[in-house]
């Protein structure tokens, strides 16, 4: 096989993982914003531990699908490889809730600001992810 065609191949494999990750992410956001509604404001608990506990659980359902279907990973080390995701995700909490703060900040209500802090966190969980977690060796 030619380096052009093998190329044009690992591009293609990575362009259809990245929509795949964002299938993914979009049940992820749906779980995410539904259990941040239902804690916040329907059991008016305050709402940066709403948006964590709903962060959680999307980041739960998001490496299970994550990992059959979009990676189509194999590693059967399954508690490393969750531990790197949760972490990254954690990271990617901390930059969700630091964009979600600034844009509060210039008087942005919070859905709106949380929807934006998503699409951030969005490009840094595929890098992360890709490269590191579900990594082919």
């Amino acid at each position: 096989m030619d380096i052009t065609r093998l190329t044009t191949l690992t591009a293609n494999k990575k362009i259809q993982q990245f929509f795949k990750f964002g299938l993914v992410g979009f049940s992820g956001l749906a779980i995410d914003f539904v259990m941040t509604y239902l804690l916040k404001d329907q059991l008016h608990i305050d709402q940066y531990l709403a948006n964590t506990i709903g962060f959680g659980t999307a980041v739960i359902n998001n490496y299970l699908l994550n990992k059959i279907w979009t990676f189509k990973n194999k590693d059967k080390n399954h508690a490393k490889q969750f531990i790197r995701f949760a972490l990254i995700a954690t990271i990617g909490l901390c930059l969700n809730t630091l964009c979600i703060l600034g844009l509060q900040q210039l008087h942005i209500p919070f859905y709106p600001a949380k929807l934006m802090a998503i699409a951030v966190v969005f490009v840094w969980n595929f890098t992360a992810n890709a490269t590191i977690t579900f990594k082919e060796h």
